[in-house]
């Protein structure tokens, strides 16, 4: 087995500190960043292999301090793993302006930077695999998830176009997609709601509010498992550009894709009609 160096976000709890449990037990090196690197520590204990580190992914200064100090630690980064995000959920027209730029400020523009500081690091060493983590949220978008899919459709349109832009330099990038993992992701302590609510939302609203807070702690997909797909992809020679993570995943996929293809079909005789000859 190569021993990598793991820098991964958001990592003192969830999908993001099982991630860095099974890295370190599987032998590698793992820079595990969350705002307060306590977390770490109280999460994972102590470890040789483990560095803590502080890191608001909002703070682009940090984020240059963080990957500096881990490269310098580990004398390069082989694997990031882009997985600090939350989920804000309500229905649009109850979100405002600042909830939407908080939302892309963390699951998109803080993903961005931390991408950026680290692929200077990866292009010297003509090797590294990037992981961005998405959702089911973005490939498919869901009633009072807005905002949250808006981000993700974003980091997968992203990781895409990433994707063929550093193939040649030896980096790989996999979007992963899980479904609903059994974290806190709609625990109250990570999980936003908006606040403002519109009378002819109100049935609706609530419904899917309620829906949401009998999900929590009770999804199907397990974090541990979840860990060790990362594991294997990581190792592969030639790992997906996408990785759909969970029965329910790969069920929204495929409903996905059928619609595509219905609507594609339906409407091909349209849409090749825009053609035209040059005037």
């Amino acid at each position: 087995m190569t021993t990598q160096t793991w820098f991964i976000t958001g990592a003192s709890r969830g999908i993001g500190r099982e991630l860095a449990r099974a890295a370190l037990a599987a032998g590698h090196r793992v820079a595990a960043t969350s705002r307060r690197s306590s977390d770490i520590t109280a999460a994972l204990g102590e470890h040789a292999n483990l560095l803590p580190l502080d890191l608001d992914v909002t703070n682009p200064a940090q984020i240059r301090a963080a990957v500096e100090v881990a490269k310098a630690r580990f004398e390069g980064i082989d694997v990031l793993v882009n997985n600090a995000g939350y989920g804000y959920l309500g229905l649009f027209e109850e979100t405002n302006a600042d909830d939407a730029r908080a939302q892309f400020d963390t699951n998109v523009f803080g993903l961005f930077d931390v991408t950026r500081a680290v692929l200077p690091v990866m292009r010297a060493q003509r090797r590294g695999h990037i992981f961005n983590v998405s959702s089911i949220g973005g490939i498919a978008g869901f009633a009072s998830a807005t905002l949250y899919c808006a981000s993700k459709f974003a980091v997968e349109g992203f990781s895409a176009s990433l994707a063929d832009e550093v193939r040649d330099l030896g980096i790989h990038v996999t979007v992963v997609g899980p479904g609903f993992i059994r974290t806190d992701f709609l625990d109250p302590t990570s999980v936003r709601f908006a606040d403002s609510a519109i009378e002819d939302y109100a049935a609706l609203s609530q419904q899917l509010r309620e829906y949401y807070e009998q999900k929590s702690h009770q999804q199907s997909g397990d974090p541990a498992r979840l860990a060790a797909a990362f594991l294997e992809l990581a190792a592969a020679p030639n790992p997906p550009q996408r990785f759909s993570a969970g029965s329910d995943a790969l069920e929204v996929t495929d409903q996905r894709l059928t619609q595509l293809q219905q609507d594609r079909q339906a409407w091909a005789a349209l849409s090749s009609s825009v053609d035209g000859q040059w005037a």
